[in-house]
């Protein structure tokens, strides 16, 4: 089995993180550094994930909707002791190996989806799955419509392309409608959505994710978890504008 496999269905974290903690030398199989692609024998190496070795699956899925509230980080641990979404999770769930499917900044709340399947996560993270995900989000100041064009193709920003699916202003004529807008998302770069808009001279004072595929955030407090059953994740799945 390929190492980032067997990583992501021990419930360490998604393909993609594994990939990238192999690459930084956090990996190791049998106490030697271990290489993307690596093939390991689960019933006979043992494989290490910044130290700890990671054990096999958990024989059971399980996926869980949070209500992200802003402050926390999506991550497992924080060297510097900021609070995560683990911190926050109610018992049983406290006791279990999860891990944040995409992640959301600390600044920012709203849908997060945690989970010990990777392929799971990898395909929901992945943009080759066409999953939207759709945001809410206020300016600093009103924003000039004529930009959406130049969102919709991209804009460049540290060697990366940066763009929206769609961006829909704010439909509620509220007093600071014109500082308001729905975002869509296929792919997951690190504060895409912030860092698009400054690129465009623009700074984010809230970020909210609201819906995941067909799947819309309701009816969970802000800091609470539900457990997801096979039609909520079917509506995760299903992207596509």
């Amino acid at each position: 089995m390929r190492i980032q496999k067997y990583i992501s269905q021990c419930g360490v974290c998604s393909r993609r993180e594994a990939e990238r903690k192999i690459a930084e030398g956090l990996v190791s199989v049998n106490g030697a550094p271990a290489a993307i692609g690596q093939d390991v024998d689960p019933s006979v190496d043992i494989v290490r994930v910044e130290g700890k070795v990671a054990r096999g699956a958990d024989s059971e899925r399980l996926v869980l909707a949070m209500n992200k509230p802003k402050g926390v980080l999506c991550t497992n641990s924080d060297p510097f002791g900021a609070k995560t979404v683990f911190d926050i999770l109610p018992h049983p769930f406290s006791e279990m190996k999860l891990f944040c499917c995409g992640r959301l900044d600390k600044n920012s709340k709203g849908l997060l989806i945690l989970t010990n399947d990777g392929s799971l996560a990898n395909r929901i993270t992945h943009p080759s799955s066409g999953i939207v995900k759709r945001y809410r989000v206020l300016l600093n100041r009103d924003f000039d419509t004529s930009l959406i064009n130049t969102l919709l193709r991209g804009v460049d920003c540290d060697g990366e392309k940066l763009k929206a699916l769609k961006i829909i202003p704010d439909p509620f004529g509220r007093a600071d409608s014109p500082r308001r807008m729905e975002v869509w998302l296929a792919q997951g770069r690190k504060r895409e959505i912030r860092r698009m808009f400054e690129a465009v001279g623009y700074f984010v004072k809230e970020l909210k994710r609201f819906q995941i595929g067909s799947f819309e955030l309701k009816r969970i407090p802000e800091g609470s978890v539900k457990v997801l059953g096979n039609r909520d994740i079917e509506r995760l799945m299903k992207g596509g504008i």
